[in-house]
């Protein structure tokens, strides 16, 4: 599957400064949603499916991602 990118309108977090590196995202298309690096704008993006998006979100909310050390 080929998603056009290139009317997407990409977005950082609220929480990001202009000295800090992070991701961007646009929802897309179809429901889609992209995430990119914001260091380098022009390189590849990685495309979610609504689902794939959804579960990510709520592992996220529910601490599934966090590091112990």
């Amino acid at each position: 599957m080929s998603i056009d990118l290139s009317g997407a309108r990409w977005f950082k977090s609220s929480r990001s400064t202009a000295t800090k590196e992070c991701v961007e995202v646009a929802f897309l298309d179809q429901s889609m949603v992209g995430i990119r690096d914001s260091k380098n704008p022009t390189g590849s993006a990685l495309v979610f499916t609504p689902a794939e998006w959804d579960a990510f979100t709520a592992g996220v909310t529910a601490g599934e991602f966090e590091r112990h050390a």
